[in-house]
């Protein structure tokens, strides 16, 4: 059987379904939190060098921008026949099925999947840093912004980590100037950017929308993230819990020759974004009522955007329910176990790095409309899975995100 014939016939056997393989991503600063399910004795798996695995990809088209991550890192990979060493990169699904995968108005419009999701499990917070904004973006050439969304899952933060406590932006306070002022001694001295910026405590089960453009500072949650596809960003905290980073990570992507114009560097972000004084009425997300029937409930988790969204499904014990969804998207299950569509589906206790699981799956535009049956096979324990999409599925917008900056 030839590689087109092995990715039609497993879309097929899956009745629009495809199995996921697990996608781990270490990264060489901070620490892990050890919360994403992965065996202790695994976190160094990819090699001391790497760092820790810190985070797990799901539906990624995208390669991690890491120093030494190898030719496929970040990119998911679909589980044909329970064979580890037969497994499919998903952008071949991607590329060879196209609008018979993810549907006519992501092809059309992006000509391929255009987002991904995450598990980032850090232990302490992370700098303040910066997506390059749309016009940057535009300007750097082959960059692409990363829009991004976070949500808190209860039962993927058994701890709360050092500080669970995210800064967003600048305080509407701050100049223009004192933030120059800084980024200026980066290579001199501690600048102690997040001295600049707001904070707020992070919610269980809730969420925020950050756009690219606008400078954060993760806290220490395990955190649910669908994003754009991109990996693109530029620290502006050159000194983190201990950390020291090079002027090298302020002025990434930044072409060569202005790498040290501090106009250049500070226009990546976006002003306005950054210091709006109604930052959390705008970006703040609680889960919002989908769909209700007997023995299960889905809520938008992640919504309010132009580019990405999420659902938290849960079906009660002992109960089934098809459910339909508008468009094409990925999926992990996060408790309790049953089936999904044809397949086993079950939240894993603990991975080994190398291992496949039953939490993953991709769900083709055909199959999501016409419903997936999910049953939980437990007699005690709720089946909750969390749903990631791209812009096609009817993404509910908030109406503070329409309204005029309001003066500080």
């Amino acid at each position: 059987m030839n590689h087109a014939e092995i990715i039609r016939g497993t879309l097929r056997q899956g009745k629009g379904v495809l199995r996921m393989a697990p996608t781990w991503v270490p990264r060489p600063f901070n620490r892990p939190g050890r919360r994403i399910r992965l065996h202790p004795d695994d976190y160094f798996a990819m090699g001391m060098e790497r760092g820790a695995i810190v985070e797990r990809w799901f539906s990624s088209i995208t390669h991690v921008e890491t120093q030494g991550a190898g030719p496929y890192e970040g990119m998911s990979f679909v589980n044909v026949d329970d064979n580890l060493e037969n497994t499919v990169l998903f952008k071949d699904f991607v590329d060879l099925l196209g609008e018979e995968l993810i549907g006519r108005e992501l092809m059309d419009k992006y000509g391929t999947w255009p987002m991904y999701s995450k598990f980032y499990d850090y232990m302490q917070p992370l700098f303040h840093h910066i997506h390059h904004g749309e016009e940057a973006c535009r300007r750097f050439g082959d960059v692409k912004p990363k829009h991004e969304h976070y949500f808190f899952p209860k039962q993927y933060n058994p701890h709360m980590g050092e500080m669970p406590v995210t800064y967003f932006g600048f305080d509407p306070s701050v100049s223009r100037e004192e933030v120059k002022e800084r980024l200026g001694d980066y290579s001199k001295r501690d600048i102690h950017m997040t001295e600049l910026s707001r904070a707020f405590r992070l919610e269980l089960d809730t969420g925020w929308y950050t756009p690219a453009g606008v400078l954060h500072a993760p806290g220490s949650l395990c955190t649910y993230e669908p994003q754009w596809n991109s990996d693109v960003m530029a620290m502006w905290e050159n000194v983190v819990n201990g950390e020291v980073f090079s002027h090298e990570s302020l002025a990434g992507y930044i072409p060569e020759e202005e790498k040290d114009n501090l106009d250049v560097i500070f226009d990546v972000a976006d002003w306005e974004l950054n210091t709006t004084t109604d930052y959390r009425e705008r970006f703040f997300r609680r889960p919002m009522p989908d769909q209700r029937g007997e023995g299960f409930a889905q809520n938008w988790i992640c919504y309010g955007n132009a580019y990405v969204a999420a659902k938290s499904l849960t079906v009660e014990p002992g109960r089934e329910a098809v459910i339909s969804d508008s468009a094409a998207y990925g999926c992990v299950a996060i408790q309790g176990r049953g089936s999904f569509g044809v397949f086993d589906c079950e939240s894993p206790t603990y991975l080994r790095y190398g291992q496949l699981s039953a939490d993953e799956f991709f769900v083709s535009r055909d199959a999501a409309t016409s419903g997936v049956r999910v049953k939980n096979a437990s007699r005690y324990e709720p089946l909750v899975i969390l749903k990631h999409f791209g812009p096609d599925c009817g993404i509910p917008q908030v109406e503070a995100m329409s309204r005029p900056y309001p003066k500080s």
